[in-house]
């Protein structure tokens, strides 16, 4: 099958959307399948295409949040290119900029378009508005959400039971949607793939001690991340743990703010900030940590808790629907709903070692079931679908716009 991902982010950028479509690109490659990549580049007028890997850039414009930049939804001068792959299937990650050249481009040459949700896009209006318009943001959230979804997509992939109930119970999405976890190169965290001698450097590095119980969070340092709950449970829990230390992993517009919060309180020096850390780096920084925690209820899956677990650490989140069937309470993971919880869990693990170890076991167990080889299988089956069945499926205003598109190239050919 010739198979093209459509997405705005893609590595070097490090995101959960950006590891989705790397693991699933190499996946499906491994099942020997031709796997076309279209992305964003960093330029704002330069193309760029890696014939040896794929992988199709189109100028992008920064929008101000992270490291995100839009394109240009209709890039004229690579349609050629990308009609030259004759793909079988259009598989789209985001509903703007490359996500709407996607759409056109589906309709246009006739090809089943497939899309996955990935983000919660109503706990990020706070960015563009800034507190104001609130609920009116989050209406036309709301809208775009199921336009994009709903009138272009042949099939729509989910990861979680939370999305899915997103789209059926608030936005009465009534086409199919396929619930598919993402998944891992989950082998790369594995414990008899690290070295143990770069984890030593690393301990060394930080500042962490033989002696020291390592709880870490790995993610992006913003407000919906929840951070500072970590930060203000840590001061509580030094008071029954005395070697233990937090470590925050990433960067973000929020880290002054969680570094003041942790010297206002006096635990600056048990909680160590490593800043960004780059993709190839990341299992080590696991295999430093005993326990992985988050407080973050904005997430559709939360993919570093499944590494956590593939390193044999133990995960405790915050009691989320994101979570479910990944992280089941007592046996590979905890579940926490209240601070008093998550600080009476870390305690339990810090203290009782011979508990720690039988439920990391039970994590790297869980973690092998989410693997990007399950995922890939999960995904081709949607695809399959999706061209069977292409001729059922409307694209509304895209349609339009693929017909006025051919009209003026035909318009151009014939004089």
């Amino acid at each position: 099958m010739r198979i093209g991902l459509f997405t705005d982010t893609y590595p070097p950028y490090i995101n959960g959307v950006s590891t989705s479509v790397n693991m699933l690109k190499k996946a499906l490659e491994k099942k020997g399948h031709k796997v076309y990549v279209v992305t964003v580049n960093d330029s704002l007028i330069k193309y760029d295409y890696d014939e040896e890997n794929n992988v199709l850039k189109i100028p992008g414009v920064p929008i101000g949040i992270y490291d995100y930049r839009i394109s240009r939804i209709y890039p004229l001068k690579m349609i050629n290119l990308v009609k030259s792959w004759k793909l079988d299937v259009i598989h789209s990650h985001t509903e703007f900029g490359i996500g709407i050249f996607a759409r056109i481009f589906a309709k246009q040459f006739n090809i089943p378009l497939v899309h996955t949700y990935h983000t919660m896009y109503e706990d990020y209006v706070y960015y563009i508005t800034h507190g104001y318009f609130d609920k009116s943001s989050k209406k036309i959230v709301e809208y775009l959400t199921k336009f994009y979804c709903d009138k272009t997509a042949s099939e729509l992939i989910v990861p979680t039971a939370k999305t899915y109930r997103l789209f059926v119970d608030k936005y009465k999405f009534d086409k199919n949607i396929h619930i598919i976890p993402t998944g891992i190169e989950v082998d790369r965290f594995f414990l008899e793939n690290i070295n143990s001698k770069t984890v030593a450097n690393l301990r060394k590095k930080l500042g962490i001690t033989k002696s020291d119980t390592v709880i870490t969070f790995v993610g992006r340092l913003a407000s919906e991340k929840n951070v500072e709950f970590l930060i203000n449970a840590h001061k509580k829990i030094l008071k029954k743990c005395k070697n233990i230390k937090l470590m925050i992993v990433g960067d973000g517009p929020g880290k002054e703010e969680l570094v003041s919060l942790a010297k206002s309180l006096g635990v600056e020096k048990s909680i160590i900030f490593t800043g960004k850390v780059a993709w190839k780096d990341i299992p080590y920084y696991y295999h430093v940590s005993d326990l992985f925690t988050t407080a973050s209820k904005s997430e559709t899956q939360g993919l570093t808790i499944i590494e956590a677990m593939a390193s044999n650490v133990v995960p405790i989140v915050i009691e989320d629907e994101a979570f479910h069937g990944t992280v089941i309470n007592g046996i590979n993971g905890y579940v926490f709903n209240k601070e008093d919880e998550y600080i009476s869990d870390v305690i339990k693990l810090y203290s009782d070692k011979k508990l720690r170890k039988m439920i990391s076991e039970q994590a790297r167990i869980q973690s092998e079931h989410l693997s990007s080889a399950t995922y890939a299988e999960n995904v081709l089956t949607v695809y399959n679908r999706a061209i069977k069945n292409r001729n059922e499926y409307r694209y509304g205003i895209f349609s339009k716009i693929g017909k006025y598109i051919r009209r003026v190239k035909d318009d151009s050919s014939s004089k």
